[in-house]
């Protein structure tokens, strides 16, 4: 390695003067065999894996998600690393690839959350038939997500993934109240069908306004780029399993329990 004193080396005219020992002992210019060329070089060679990496960068235009960009752009890219010599490769990071270890995590802690969940739900009905019933409406809104994520363009990813989670929770939460009150009903002698009507008639108002309540609060979330998906997941699906709650809810009551219409007796 060769370095100049620093007042030899301010201009990179200064280097091309610069002399060089040669093994006879004798000085000659290092333009004799060299020429020097100001270029640019990395500050910072970054690795990745043990492997030197280059990280391209870009910003969305608004109203776009990172997993929408990625899953057009990724085929081209493909293409374009079939044509490189071995050894490099195209690999998605940022926050896609992040929403990707985000979903397999939540996807890990699955099981344990559905075992809490019915666990709670055996504590509050006293059932393991009621329990069952009611954690089976969880995918109730699922229709309802597919189709406002679909109407309004938004992509399903790891935000409208929780949406989806807490959908299942609020609908849950409304079959409890409905079938808690058919119960009560029962329990004060009513007769079985008879309670499923009224129940159903009785708990409207408070499961529709609730269910309305938790929609418009959504409203402005909706419009976020970011947490947009997470809101329009829960609009679209809490309104198609309210009205199934009101009126899939019964039947499969009664019809998981045998519930009959009572012949009129003759007089």
């Amino acid at each position: 390695m060769l370095r100049q004193p620093a007042d030899e080396r301010n201009a990179i005219t200064d280097i091309g003067n610069a002399y060089l020992p040669t093994a006879s002992g004798k000085s000659i210019p290092l333009t004799q065999i060299a020429k020097p060329v100001f270029t640019w070089e990395p500050g910072v060679m970054w690795r990745e894996g043990r492997n030197y990496a280059i990280t391209v960068q870009s910003d969305m235009v608004e109203g776009m998600q990172g997993a929408t960009v990625t899953e057009e752009l990724l085929p081209k890219m493909r293409e374009l690393e079939r044509r490189w010599p071995a050894g490099y490769a195209i690999e998605v990071a940022g926050t896609v690839a992040e929403s990707s270890k985000g979903s397999s995590s939540i996807a890990a802690g699955v099981p344990i959350m559905l075992f809490i969940t019915f666990t709670l739900l055996m504590l509050q009905l006293h059932s393991f038939s009621r329990a069952m019933l009611v954690f089976i409406t969880g995918p109730l809104g699922i229709a309802g997500v597919a189709g406002a994520l679909l109407v309004l363009n938004r992509p399903f990813g790891f935000v409208a993934l929780l949406g989806v989670i807490a959908l299942m929770g609020m609908i849950q939460r409304n079959s409890v109240i409905l079938i808690d009150q058919i119960e009560q009903d029962r329990a004060r002698g009513v007769p079985a069908r008879d309670a499923i009507v009224e129940s159903a008639v009785r708990r409207l108002r408070p499961i529709v306004l609730t269910a309305a309540a938790a929609v418009l609060a959504m409203i402005p979330l909706s419009r976020s780029v970011f947490w947009g998906p997470m809101a329009v997941a829960i609009m679209g699906g809490l309104i198609v399993a309210t009205v199934l709650t009101l009126l899939a809810l019964p039947a499969m009551y009664a019809a998981w329990f045998r519930v009959r219409r009572e012949s009129p007796v003759a007089v």
